[in-house]
């Protein structure tokens, strides 16, 4: 995104408190969790917030984080609410949810949340114990953002004018699997005239039509690359007229053309003013969660979908580098791709998951490398739901997992099928080669002083934010 004019002033204030406070030991990390809908970003916050109080705590719940941190981890407090204008993410009702009986995950974002955690380590070293002595010792002031993953797809609109966004949209919906499903909408905006006078009640039934077709494609064929996102996820507003806009075969000119050229620009500049930059640009650090296991299960065209989606927002982020984000301290400085639901499979198939997801993120890693920042592929699973174990497949063993499963709540093993190293052949597509089962979580502790088992989170940490403790 370029730099708005507007907002230098703010990045450069931000920037001064940042030097003010990396100079005495007291940095802000602003860590932006990042991923499409269904990825698992809340289930992530949870699991990041109850590990690292439990880690205050002494308990060994993230260990290579804490060995990042030399060993001198005291303590880890969330920061009381003050003033702030967002919502309060609620760790403690995502927790509670898991600790029911039968547990359940997590209900879907459907709003901007927040939350802070202050770590407090030792100084480093003799001569940090009698710095510590004499000004404190060193706190880490982690921020936190929760969003619907929806929202996230609306990153690549900020630089499209409506006649770009329509004829690349209506170029998605036709394609493979997308136009069976959406069909009633592609019919019905087809067969309107280039010069549709400026109609409400055109406007609200082409709406409807494209709506319900996003839905389709989202929940039916488990696509991601669906615009604008907060069509399928309006928030706690719901559907306001702003959110009445379709693409047309004929973008330009007047009447309905005109009307959705300006709902188009309108939203676009509510979604920039609202979301992307006071709250999305300001962020330090970056991890970017992918559903790689359910984008395979989905189907070629899903998966394709998914790896489209993601080049689209990876082209679209701000990544630190140049002369303004050293001069203010903007921009992302590290970057940490993670391939989530890694319980999913055993353990012997993580590396595989690991290596599928960087051949997807390869691009944004050569851009993220030019500019400077760090960057990181993990698998990754918030919060452990299966155990290895071995089945039998055709009389030969086979390495699987052991959970209970969602819709029967009956403990199972299932052999997954194995994770490709690279985008799939067609020959793997042909032969349903994945199944992706759903997995009740573990009940936990509603107060979560034990922390949540979790597969590679300490070493997402780590590789994130290590180098600030």
């Amino acid at each position: 995104m370029p730099v708005d004019p507007l907002g230098g002033l703010n990045d450069v204030l931000r920037g001064v408190e940042k030097l003010g406070r990396d100079l005495i030991g007291q940095p802000r990390i602003r860590l932006a969790v990042t991923g499409l809908t269904r990825a698992g970003k809340t289930v992530f916050i949870t699991s990041l917030v109850a590990n690292l109080l439990a880690a205050g705590r002494g308990r060994r719940t993230l260990p290579l984080f804490e060995a990042a941190a030399g060993g001198r981890l005291r303590s880890v407090r969330l920061v009381p609410s003050a003033s702030e204008a967002l919502p309060r993410f609620d760790v403690e009702a995502h927790l509670a949810a898991l600790a029911a009986d039968p547990p359940a995950w997590p209900g879907r974002t459907d709003d901007l949340s927040t939350l802070e955690l202050t770590l407090e380590l030792d100084r480093p070293g003799a001569f940090g114990g009698m710095l510590g002595s004499l000004i404190g010792s060193r706190t880490v002031t982690l921020e936190l953002l929760d969003y619907p993953g929806e929202w996230l797809l609306d990153l690549p609109m900020l630089d499209q004018d409506y006649a770009a966004w329509s004829a690349e949209t209506l170029r998605r919906l036709r394609r493979g699997e997308r136009a069976a499903s959406v069909r009633d909408f592609l019919a019905w905006v087809e067969a309107l005239p280039a010069g549709a006078t400026a109609d409400e009640s055109l406007a609200r039934r082409g709406h409807a039509l494209y709506r319900d077709a996003l839905r389709e494609c989202r929940d039916g064929l488990g696509f991601r690359f669906l615009q604008p996102g907060r069509v399928l996820n309006p928030g706690p507003r719901g559907e306001t007229p702003l959110l009445w806009f379709f693409p047309l075969p004929y973008p330009s000119g007047g009447g309905l053309a005109s009307l959705m050229a300006q709902r188009h620009a309108a939203y676009v500049a509510a979604q920039r003013a609202e979301f992307f930059e006071p709250f999305f640009r300001r962020f330090d650090r970056q991890a970017v969660l992918v559903d790689v296991l359910g984008a395979l299960h989905a189907g070629q065209a899903a998966f394709e979908d998914t790896a489209e989606a993601l080049a689209a927002i990876a082209a679209a982020l701000r990544y630190g580098g140049g002369w303004w984000d050293w001069l203010v301290g903007a921009g992302v400085a590290r970057v940490a791709f993670a391939a989530t639901k890694a319980d999913h499979v055993p353990g012997r198939q993580r590396d595989a998951l690991a290596a599928l997801l960087g051949t997807l993120v390869a691009a944004p890693q050569g851009r993220a490398a030019e500019a400077g920042v760090a960057t990181s592929v993990h698998a990754l699973a918030s919060l452990r739901c299966t155990e290895d174990a071995v089945a039998t497949l055709d009389g030969r063993p086979v390495a699987a997992v052991r959970g209970t499963l969602l819709a029967t709540g009956q403990s199972a093993k299932v052999y997954p099928g194995e994770i490709p190293l690279r985008p799939p052949e067609p020959g793997f597509w042909e032969h349903g080669f994945f199944e992706m089962p759903e997995f009740q979580p573990p009940k936990l502790d509603a107060a979560g002083g034990s922390g949540v088992p979790h597969l590679g989170l300490d070493a997402l940490l780590a590789a994130l934010i290590g180098d600030l403790l």
